[in-house]
């Protein structure tokens, strides 16, 4: 039977929280330029809403810049979308690059523009409707919350601070930590001190299965968040999966008995 509320609720940042495409395409083609060296700096007019519908390809930043790349070398939308993880590292290979050296010139260019401009960089980012104050309800009860997520931590601190939002850097797992999600929850589930219930938000149906194949977390709840950066065939296939519940904004922002 399953508890009507978590006693330990993991989310996941961008694409459950935050919604930040708008910055991820804006710092993802300063990265393209520095790299690719454009013969033009201003993007195509279609490109970054191109960007935006094929986001849920990418698991981590170092991508964003490549997928750049696939869109202006002429890759079709629909081969990204089935493909990627071929074309992704076809990419790399093809250019002589380095995922690793590319993730620093992306969090570089972050880190200066925070710095030069912290105002501007936090108005490319919007918080989908209802999450902050869940998020500040969840931190009031005892419920234990964690961010899980492949985005900087202190980028997700900065973000979190300008809502108001006081969540301990303890509670933030982010990419600096090198662990894969699976490991980060399985970590909570043992520092607790009696068995617990953990629920599990994620906007990547790829993240939910890797957690379904240890089978030490088999009583992890599993949510996908519909809201996020998923697509139609991800959303029909974790509403055919019995251990993932679809879970809709609204859902989300009610008591956690509506989730289930």
């Amino acid at each position: 039977m399953i508890a009507s509320s978590p006693r330990i609720l993991a989310l996941d940042f961008d694409g459950v929280i935050c919604d930040g495409l708008i910055e991820y395409f804006e710092v993802a083609w300063r990265a393209y330029c520095q790299i690719w060296s454009p013969a033009n700096d201003t993007p195509p007019d279609d490109l970054a809403l191109r960007f935006y519908r094929l986001r849920p390809v990418i698991e981590t930043g170092w991508e964003m810049p490549v997928l750049i790349e696939a869109l202006v070398d002429g890759i079709p939308d629909e081969k990204i979308l089935q493909e990627w993880v071929t074309i992704a590292p076809q990419i790399l290979l093809d250019n002589k690059l380095q995922a690793r050296e590319i993730a620093a010139k992306l969090d570089n260019l972050r880190d200066k523009w925070i710095t030069t401009d912290l105002d501007g960089w936090l108005s490319l980012h919007r918080f989908y409707p209802g999450v902050v104050e869940k998020i500040k309800a969840t931190i009031d009860s005892e419920i234990k919350l964690y961010i899980i997520t492949t985005k900087e931590g202190r980028f997700v601190e900065q973000l979190l601070q300008q809502e108001g939002v006081n969540l301990p850097p303890a509670a933030i797992f982010g990419k600096e930590v090198k662990r894969p999600k699976y490991e980060i929850l399985r970590e909570l589930i043992q520092a607790a001190e009696n068995p617990v219930s953990l629920w599990f938000v994620e906007d990547r149906l790829k993240t939910l299965q890797l957690v379904q194949q240890q089978t030490d977390l088999e009583n992890v709840k599993l949510f996908l968040a519909d809201w996020g950066y998923n697509t139609q065939a991800e959303r029909k296939a974790a509403q055919n999966d019995p251990r993932i519940q679809l879970l809709t904004l609204s859902q989300f922002a009610k008591n956690f008995s509506a989730w289930l």
